[in-house]
């Protein structure tokens, strides 16, 4: 298998465990709150199915001759979100959370079908347009793993599930990609934050949920983080907060990193809460 057929079955899994706990939803649970302030357990599935379908629009602007509609369904997407910069995410997922629950299902099944076969189709070597830089098939696919992974600790945590101890399921070897993202956007966590990133690299070491260690960085870089891999992902996507991690930083430069990392595009987010 490719690196990119490798992500998508990673996407489809963690898809398909959030996809199998909403399913088993009553009609008022889909009103839920979760911890994301204003959004129901409705408004994050609308949000996974709505941010799938604007990457299947932008994965068919890369080939004119099989999707001829491609750049204009694209543009017209880039027009929408320029007249509502601030709004625009936030105003798809309201319009998909408002859908019957079977239609947004519907929707969201689509869509992560169409995003399979649409990174596939992207010729090689090509980028797609996006909301930040162009994006390769396979940086897309790691991306929406993390953000389908983020917000499904939200939806576990505001309803019971019934195949998980304690409300979230045990995590998997499958959340390396955020791992990942999160130590790649280390520069871009500094920039939302008008700050200069370190010019040096920094030594990440994080024991997998199977034990495994993965490290990133030289061996002999001075400022390290070092601690469990599910804590640093919880924290890069902003569902836990610094104190409540057993993550351990070395130096002042990964101390400061920590309280602001964030593996997603877009402003900085509030962060949790400190637990207790």
């Amino acid at each position: 298998m490719s690196l990119l057929d490798d992500l998508l079955a990673d996407l489809t899994a963690e898809g398909d465990a959030l996809r199998a706990v909403v399913t088993g939803l009553d009609p008022e649970d889909w009103a839920t709150p979760t911890p994301a302030p204003g959004w129901s357990v409705a408004h994050q599935v609308a949000h996974l199915a709505w941010t799938d379908e604007q990457a299947v629009a932008a994965a068919r602007t890369t080939d004119p001759e099989r999707w001829p509609e491609g750049k204009q369904e694209w543009d017209a997407i880039v027009t929408a979100a320029l007249a509502d910069v601030d709004g625009f995410v936030d105003a798809g997922a309201e319009e998909l959370a408002a859908l019957p629950t079977a239609e947004l299902l519907a929707r969201w099944d689509q869509g992560r079908t169409a995003l399979g076969e649409a990174l596939r189709a992207v010729p090689a070597g090509a980028k797609m347009p996006w909301f930040g830089p162009p994006m390769s098939p396979a940086s897309m696919a790691t991306a929406r793993y993390m953000e389908t992974w983020a917000h499904a600790l939200d939806v576990y945590d505001a309803v019971a599930n019934p195949a998980a101890e304690g409300g979230r399921p045990l995590p998997t070897d499958r959340i390396r990609h955020v791992a990942h993202l999160g130590i790649r956007t280390r520069d871009f966590a500094y920039s939302v934050h008008e700050q200069t990133p370190p010019v040096e690299e920094f030594r990440v070491e994080l024991t997998a949920p199977s034990g495994e260690v993965w490290a990133w960085g030289p061996d002999d870089a001075a400022q390290r983080v070092t601690g469990s891999a599910y804590d640093f992902c919880c924290l890069v996507t902003q569902r836990v907060h610094r104190d409540d991690t057993d993550l351990v930083a070395t130096g002042a430069d990964a101390e400061h990193w920590l309280t602001i990392a964030q593996a997603f595009a877009g402003p900085a987010g509030g962060g949790r809460e400190k637990r207790g």
